[in-house]
Parts: C-alpha cells; sequence; structure tokens
C-alpha cells in the first residue's frame, strides 16, 4: 500500500472482494488482510458512516466488529479474528457496491490530504487511548442505532481515529476527538 492512496487503495481492495449479490464480512476481511488491524478497524466505520447505515442492525454489526477489532488492537494482536457469526453475516452486494462508490470522492480526498504530522498522537501511550475509544465507540453504536444519524456520526469518529493510526497522521486524530464532543453533545440534546 502506498502512503498517498491508503484509503483509496482500502476502498479498492474490498471492492474486488465484494462480488455477488450477497457479501459476507468474512469476504471484506479476506479482502482486507488478516495481518491489517488498523484497516478492519476503519472500513466498517467509513461503512457505518456511509449511506449503508440505513439498513436496519448494519450499525450494530459494524459496531460490533469496531469493538472487537479494537480490543484486538489493545491487547496486540498481529492479526484479526472475528467469530464466525460475524463473519457469515452478509449485506446486499448492490448496496455494498453504491456505498463503496460513495466512499472513493471522500478517500480521495484524505489521501490527498494526510501526512505523518503530530505523531506523538498516534504513538504510545496515546495509540491506546485511541483504540479504546474506538473500543467504546463501537460498544456503543447498536445503542445508537435507535437515535437516528448518531450511529452514522460514531461511524466518523471512528474513522478520523483510524485513520489518523494508519496514516499516522495526528491531526485526523485531533478531528476525531472533537468530533466526539459533537456527537455527545447531540446525544445529550436529543434524549428527554
Amino acid at each position: 500500500m502506498s502512503d498517498d492512496t491508503v484509503i483509496t487503495d482500502l476502498v479498492g481492495r474490498v471492492r474486488k472482494g465484494a462480488e455477488g449479490d450477497k457479501v459476507s464480512v468474512g469476504q471484506i476481511a479476506e479482502a482486507l488482510g488478516q495481518d491489517s488491524l488498523p484497516p478492519n478497524l476503519m472500513i466498517p466505520a467509513f461503512a457505518v458512516a456511509s449511506p449503508l447505515s440505513g439498513v436496519p442492525l448494519f450499525s450494530s454489526i459494524c459496531g460490533l466488529l469496531i469493538a472487537l477489532v479494537s480490543a484486538q488492537m489493545l491487547i496486540g494482536r498481529d492479526h484479526v479474528w472475528l467469530p464466525g457469526f460475524l463473519m457469515r453475516r452478509q449485506v446486499s452486494g448492490d448496496r455494498l457496491r453504491k456505498a463503496l462508490d460513495w466512499m472513493e470522492k471522500p478517500a480521495r480526498f484524505l489521501d490527498r490530504v494526510s501526512h505523518e504530522r503530530l505523531t506523538p498522537l498516534v504513538r504510545r501511550p496515546m495509540r491506546w487511548i485511541v483504540q479504546g475509544i474506538c473500543l467504546c465507540c463501537g460498544l456503543v453504536m447498536p445503542l445508537l442505532e435507535f437515535i437516528p444519524f448518531t450511529s452514522s456520526l460514531m461511524g466518523v469518529v471512528v474513522s478520523l481515529l483510524a485513520f489518523g493510526l494508519l496514516a499516522r497522521d495526528g491531526v485526523f486524530v485531533l478531528l476525531g476527538f472533537m468530533a466526539i464532543g459533537g456527537v455527545v453533545t447531540l446525544v445529550l440534546t436529543l434524549m428527554p
């Protein structure tokens, strides 16, 4: 993966694995590679931020994926493991390809504006804090599915944080921290 096309390459890898009427989580994980934890964190987060989040239970499944991958990053695993019931979950291949089409433009933009900077935010001990926040966001997503758009906003938060880790760009980690504040404010405003 070249340093200047991190996200575009990931979207392309998922697209290659997204052929057929139905696409399983296992096919997507295989396309990303079992040894690539940050991409396996980023793609479900990016997907939740896409129009796919309107599919019932999609945000919950992605939240579980995000939580599982984040937990594995925290304990220092070097490859991803997901339980069989999640690996077998499927989404319409047509919907996934439309979401990937939607992701193309933001992916190219992110690749264009990112480079290594503010690296202390993506190294230990801050790296653990970022991974812990991603874990919490993933665990909360199934609950937020009942409040419109909030799981999509959490997807944006995790996407920013995961992209910051992947591209070693602390500016995106800072943007993720600011986005968390926005999501918390929105949820508190919407709750009675």
